[in-house]
Formats: structure tokens, C-alpha cells, sequence
């Protein structure tokens, strides 16, 4: 349990430099933006292999009982947070969390302008209702609440570096999934989310069908749940 509340510390810890302009301006400014990403990059995939296999090696302790519809959730669930992620982190999106340096906003925000938090979010609960055991309640549902934890400080530190033109861009877009589309906004659709939707296509029919998942993790939901 202290391997896993540490890697989760770390994590955490890590996670929370983009959020902090000076820390990250100073980085970048010593090592340049390239190798800014590729080390943080790195480290943040370190980071998660530890995350994980800590929580793996904690016992087993089941909190409900599992049945196939728990598992539609998850296949609802899981690829659309992944979609939400990809597509946020590539789209334009000075509103919150992207990697593309831009003053435009992507189509993507029309679902909501934080894809990439809901999008961790969404992902992380529908992986706790197919799993029931303690372990990855305290896991997945770190994750959701560290991400949705940091939308509201994403909103005003973007709001507050935006000032006058967060108001501007901001239209048309919501918080809340889909509740722009909801007050008559239309959705529409560009080439991230296009990209986004082919490679979350891949990726679930690798994890599911191509045998990555149990490759990864050990399970294989297909066949606990098929």
C-alpha cells in the first residue's frame, strides 16, 4: 500500500507542473520546448508503469458483484474518454489542456472545452464499474478526481491569463459534456477529432480483440465478460 500511495504521490506531483506557468516556463527556458515534452513525456509514462504496477500487486478485495452489463458500460465508457483525450490533447485549445500552442479553438471544445480532463475522467469510471474490488476504486477513482479536481483551476488560471478574450473564445463551448450542443450550439467536426477517432478505433480493437489489454494487464475483458 505505501508503494502505491507513493507512485500516486509522484504522479500527482508530476501532473500538476503544467499548472504551474513559472515552473514550467523555467524548465522549458533551461532545456527547450522540444525536449521539454520528450522528457516529460518519459517520465510521465514511468510514472504511470509504477502507478500501475503497484496496484496490481495489492490484494484483491472485491466491493460488489460483476455482471455483463458492467462491462457495456466500460466499452462505452473507455473509448470515449480515450476519443475526448486524443482529441483534446491534438485539437487547438488555448481554453485548457493541449499540446498545440494556438489561439483558435478546435471543434472538440463543442463537446466541452476541458476534453482531455472529462476525458480521463470518463475513462477512469467506467474502468471502476467493471472491476468492483478496492484496488481500483482507490485507483480509477484517483484518476477521476484528480481530473475533474482540476478543471475548476484550469477555468480560472485560463481565465485569468485569457483575461478579455476568454470570453470571445469561449463561445459556443461548455463545461459540461455535450451541454453546448444542449443551449443550440451545433457540433462540429475537424481533422483532430478525425484522427482522434481512427486511433481510439485502433487502439480498442488492439486492446480488445488484438489480446493488448491482457498483454498490459493481465486481463482480458472480452473473455470475463464475453
Amino acid at each position: 500500500m505505501i508503494s502505491f500511495f507513493s507512485a500516486f504521490a509522484v504522479f500527482l506531483l508530476l501532473h500538476s507542473i503544467p499548472a504551474l506557468p513559472a515552473i514550467r516556463a523555467g524548465i522549458i527556458g533551461c532545456v527547450g520546448r522540444p525536449a521539454y515534452f520528450v522528457g516529460y513525456s518519459a517520465v510521465s509514462v514511468a510514472a504511470l508503469v509504477w502507478l500501475f504496477s503497484a496496484a496490481l500487486s495489492l490484494d484483491y478485495i472485491p466491493l460488489w458483484d460483476l455482471h455483463p452489463w458492467q462491462a457495456a458500460v466500460t466499452f462505452v465508457l473507455a473509448p470515449l474518454g480515450g476519443f475526448l483525450v486524443i482529441a483534446g490533447l491534438f485539437s487547438r485549445n488555448p481554453l485548457s489542456v493541449s499540446i498545440r500552442s494556438s489561439e483558435e479553438v478546435g471543434a472538440v471544445a463543442r463537446i466541452t472545452r476541458h476534453p482531455v480532463l472529462w476525458g480521463f475522467a470518463i475513462w477512469a469510471v467506467g474502468h471502476i464499474v467493471a472491476n468492483g474490488d478496492l484496488r481500483s476504486v482507490l485507483l480509477f477513482g484517483g484518476f477521476a478526481m484528480f481530473a475533474l479536481g482540476a478543471i475548476p483551476m484550469t477555468e480560472k488560471r485560463v481565465r485569468r491569463r485569457l483575461g478579455d478574450r476568454w470570453f470571445a473564445l469561449s463561445q459556443n463551448t461548455g463545461i459540461v459534456p455535450f451541454a453546448a450542443m444542449f443551449a443550440g450550439h451545433r457540433l462540429s467536426v475537424d481533422g483532430a477529432m478525425i484522427v482522434a477517432f481512427a486511433v481510439t478505433a485502433a487502439l480498442a480493437c488492439w486492446l480488445l480483440l488484438g489480446g493488448g489489454h491482457a498483454m498490459l494487464f493481465g486481463a482480458d475483458p472480452i473473455a470475463i465478460f464475453g
